[in-house]
């Protein structure tokens, strides 16, 4: 790449002094913009590009090809070679490259990703590499389906994406215009003033107590009254449990169903069925959490799906706008003390350089679960990588699942282990 853009750095400074010493001639006018030529190769917007009458065109063409040609050469030879099918998409299953070294990726060096990932530390179940459509590498139970905790807030808010488009859901509604409480202890006033976009993007300023939430999450919460709604960011399960009520209100449908009928079936999920949604609850709230069991097969298609603006073998499943939403952060949220990137529709997304560590590549987002599960979406590579971790709970209920997301590594070193693996995996793509 670098040598890529020393090459049409040099194509620029040449074609710029080409066009400087015609322009003398008096009959060429030049444009505002001297590198608006490039524009398909990356380089400014063209503006006001014009050529007037002049006994120079023909030159000026032919230098200018004379020059493009060994850059287009030299750009074959050093990008990956594309193995995707022409809409990039898989059919019934996945498909797998049968030989990764073809198309620039080192064999050792997913070996290595693969031996680091099958280390005790980092507790990988599965993990699925997918480029432009296809599986690069895969290995572990990429079949099996296990609760993905906290990734079920990115699944829903593809749901929410569908369904505000479509005007069932008015996401500046606030808590009070939709008759939202709480028991045993009710809302306030204010706190009813929070607007489902609030929830959301974590802002809601409701800090009620929840039934299933980590040791961390419980001592992190503020004080109730402490923020307005939409002011302050805090990773809030009651804004994300209540943001499963609101929907199944509003749609008059099961989340399961509608994840299924809406998402899983139009984009050619193998394993998922309503039934893979589980609710459970307790004493502290109404508002139950809801979990999806979901195999990694399955969950790099949703990823896969957003890599694709939301399409699908041409149809529009969820709305670009969402997703545009979704991926791009406009502040650093904090916890601890500690950036955390951004934090927009129930997605975590890049900001300031700040996502995994490790990695730093514009535009990427993630959805993330509790205990190592991610879906990371690299749109610079075409790129989607699921991992796994098989934290499944023997048990469906609150006391069960808060005891095994306790025991997971703190959140931060989990985020370590995966930048590190990402890492290893995209230092084996020879030829990015």
């Amino acid at each position: 790449m670098k040598r890529i853009m020393a090459r049409l750095q040099s194509l620029n400074a040449s074609l710029v002094s080409v066009l400087s010493e015609l322009a003398t001639w008096g009959n060429l006018v030049t444009m505002d913009n001297p590198d608006a030529h490039l524009s398909n190769l990356g380089s400014d917007c063209v503006r006001n590009r014009r050529l007037r009458r002049s006994p120079v065109p023909t030159l000026v063409f032919f230098l200018f090809c004379v020059q493009l040609f060994p850059f287009a050469n030299l750009a074959a030879q050093s990008a990956p070679a594309r193995t995707e099918s022409p809409d990039g998409f898989p059919s019934k299953s996945w498909r797998t490259l049968s030989s990764p070294e073809k198309y620039g990726w080192s064999k050792e060096k997913l070996s290595a990703a693969q031996a680091y990932a099958n280390a005790d530390s980092i507790h990988t179940s599965a993990v699925m590499v997918v480029q432009g459509g296809e599986v690069v590498d895969q290995w572990g139970d990429f079949d099996k389906k296990i609760d993905c905790y906290s990734i079920r807030k990115s699944l829903l808010s593809a749901l929410y994406g569908i369904y505000s488009a479509e005007g069932v859901i008015d996401v500046n509604q606030t808590l009070e215009q939709l008759g939202i409480d709480d028991s045993p202890d009710p809302l306030t006033k204010e706190e009813k003033q929070a607007r489902v976009v609030d929830l959301l993007r974590a802002r809601s300023g409701v800090y009620h107590p929840v039934d299933f939430e980590t040791e961390s999450m419980r001592k992190s919460r503020p004080a109730r009254g402490s923020h307005a709604p939409g002011t302050f960011w805090y990773y809030n399960n009651w804004d994300f449990d209540v943001l499963g009520t609101i929907f199944e209100k509003k749609t008059g449908l099961k989340i399961g169903d509608a994840f299924y009928q809406r998402v899983a079936k139009p984009i050619g999920m193998e394993d998922f069925q309503p039934s893979d949604v589980f609710y459970f609850g307790g004493p502290l709230s109404i508002h139950p959490a809801y979990h999806f069991e979901i195999t990694a097969r399955d969950m790099a298609r949703f990823g896969l799906l957003y890599l694709r603006h939301g399409r699908w073998n041409g149809k529009q499943i969820v709305p670009e706008a969402w997703i545009e939403k979704s991926s791009h952060a406009n502040e650093m949220v904090k916890s601890d003390g500690a950036d955390h990137g951004g934090y927009e529709y129930l997605w975590w997304v890049d900001y300031g350089g700040v996502h995994f560590p490790e990695v730093s590549l514009p535009g990427i987002y993630s959805a993330r679960g509790n205990g190592a599960h991610y879906i990371f979406i690299i749109p610079t590579l075409d790129m989607v990588i699921v991992h796994r971790t098989d934290n499944d709970p023997p048990v469906k209920d609150a006391r069960t699942i808060t005891e095994i997301a306790n025991r997971a590594s703190p959140a931060s070193e989990n985020r370590a282990q995966f930048g590190h693996l990402v890492k290893l995996i995209l230092d084996a793509q020879t030829s990015h």
